[in-house]
This record gives structure tokens, sequence and C-alpha cells, in this order.
């Protein structure tokens, strides 16, 4: 089987879940006889970092062009399909990031292929494609096959493997890319901080903070854990959080190595986007909240009184 990898990049960096789906890539060819090429979309002149070539592709085909930042996803969708005709790929497959999902939508739609999205765990068994995925806020996976001879997959962040393969197999291809539309004029903020989607860590914080002056909390104790800082929908539907810093069925589903839930009763909506944490902390002063029925460790008491604690504890160990 072969299949064509996107792999997410901004300012020549390597979006970290990119890496993880490329291995998920590479197990399933190897498992199939296949072969997998990684389309990097990237600037002009920009090098291909070695944790590319080492991270589990056969081949690297790199689209440049100087304004990739102004582009549309459709650009990048048009160049992706492009490499999987040439290629003549059954799969395609990138990490289920905010970027990944609508780049695959749109390669799924050009191509007139199905979608299995935010995967967890992806096989081929007598030729078929099986897949899982969480469902019902993460209380039950369920697995489906693809009855289709093509498909197009996103892999949820920190489920996938990274690989370190030969380095010396990889083949390059360098070309420029299609001309397409791009945005005339796009403005973003940059906080510092991991994307959402992409943290190990994630800090989070609920009504149980009071005030959103009192988010500075848990910025503190994510910056001791270089961790991101989420928000429950409360917070953010009252503006002491923006939108894109909610945690939730309304918001974005994430799947960190350690997430902590403070001030957070646990909404149905808000565990139906971190319930699939590996390891969840939960800090709160009713010990009858349902975070509780998720956490994998719970703290009941003051979280006033307890962050300033963890906080100095942490910074104490890892400092």
């Amino acid at each position: 089987m072969n299949i064509v990898v996107w792999i997410e990049s901004k300012a020549g960096e390597i979006k970290s879940p990119a890496i993880e789906a490329l291995g998920v890539a590479r197990k399933l060819a190897d498992s199939t006889s296949g072969e997998v090429t990684g389309v990097v979309c990237d600037g002009a002149g920009t090098a291909i970092p070695d944790q590319i070539m080492t991270a589990g592709a056969h081949h690297i085909v790199t689209r440049t062009r100087d304004d990739w930042d102004t582009c549309g996803n459709d650009t990048i969708a048009r160049e992706i399909m492009g490499v999987c005709e040439s290629r003549n790929a059954q799969m395609v497959v990138c990490a289920a990031t905010s970027a990944g999902k609508e780049v695959l939508s749109l390669v799924a739609g050009g191509m007139g292929i199905p979608v299995a999205a935010d995967c967890v765990d992806v096989s081929v068994n007598e030729g078929t494609v099986e897949f899982e995925r969480p469902i019902y806020a993460g209380k039950a996976h369920l697995r489906q096959k693809v009855h289709s001879d093509r498909v197009a997959l996103s892999i949820r962040p920190n489920y996938g493997e990274k690989l370190t393969v030969d380095a010396a197999a990889c083949q390059e291809e360098a070309g420029a890319a299609e001309t397409g539309w791009k945005r005339t004029a796009f403005e973003q903020g940059s906080t510092g901080q991991v994307e959402l989607t992409e943290a190990e860590i994630i800090v989070s914080g609920g009504r149980g903070l009071k005030e959103p002056e009192n988010f500075k909390l848990l910025e503190e104790l994510a910056e001791v854990l270089g961790a991101a800082v989420g928000a429950s929908r409360a917070v953010v539907d009252l503006g002491w959080r923006p939108h894109s810093d909610q945690v939730g069925q309304t918001g974005k589903t994430v799947s960190p190595k350690l997430y902590i839930a403070v001030g957070i009763s646990g909404a149905i909506q808000h565990l139906a986007g971190m319930s699939s944490s590996r390891t969840i902390v939960a800090i709160n002063k009713d010990a009858a909240a349902p975070i509780f029925g998720v956490a994998t460790y719970g703290i009941v008491g003051d979280l006033f009184e307890v962050v300033p604690k963890l906080q100095s504890d942490l910074k104490a160990v890892l400092q």
C-alpha cells in the first residue's frame, strides 16, 4: 500500500504531530509492502530537516514557493492530490490538527474518497483498512472498516509513534508549487504558547478561578511545565479567554500526555474534548464534581492553595 503523508510545517519548523503521523504511515506501509511519500510545502530554499528523513519516509517531495504562509489550504491540498496521483497512493495521512483536518477534507473531497478522522489506531488486515476512534465523549472506542480502494486518515496528536529509520534510504524530490490563490491580508496573534491540539501538557481552567485575572496562576504553572493553557466553555462564554483556548465539544479536542483541570466541574461538553488524555489530574473543591469520574488523580481542595503549592514544588524539581 502506497501512502502519502502531509508533513505540516510553519516557517521551516516541522510540527511534532506530523512526525507521529509519518511513523503510523511507515508501519502500515511496511505491513503491506508499500512505500511512504512525505509532502513538504514550505518556503523556497528551506532545507529538509533531518528528522523527516529519519522518521519513516521512503520519499520526500518538497514543493517550494516563497509565500506559503499566505496561501490557502486548498493550494496545499492540490499539491498533495498531485503527488497521490503520481505515486498511485491508496492512502493519504495527516495529523488531526486544525490545519490537518481542513487540508484532509479538501483532499478527500477532491479525490472523492472517504475520510477516517481523528484515529487513535490504524491497521490493515487482509487488504482492508481498519481504524479506531473515540466516541461518546471518549467513553468508548469504535473500530470500523473502510470498504474503499483509497482512504484519507487523520491521526490524533500524541497517539502516533515517532520512528527512527535509515536516512540514507530516503530519496528527495523538489519542485516549484503550482500557482494558487493566496490571502491578501492575514493577521494572527502570537502568544508564544504551544498550540493546544499539539501540546503534550495542558493546564485548563474553569469558573472555579472566579475571575479572569486568576488565570495568571495557570499561566505560571504552565510556564514551569512547558504546557499550553486551555479553558472550559463557561469561561470562554464569559469572555475570560479567547475561543482558541476552549477545550470541549464546541472547542478543540485534545489528547495530551498530561491534562490538568483546575476549577472545572466536568460538564459532558468539556469531557468530550479531553477525556482521551493519557493522564488527567483534577483539582476541585467539590468532591462530587464529574471531572473526578475521568481523572487519573484527583485533588479535593481550594485551587488557590493547591495550584501555588504545586507550582512551587514542580519548579523546585524541574528547574
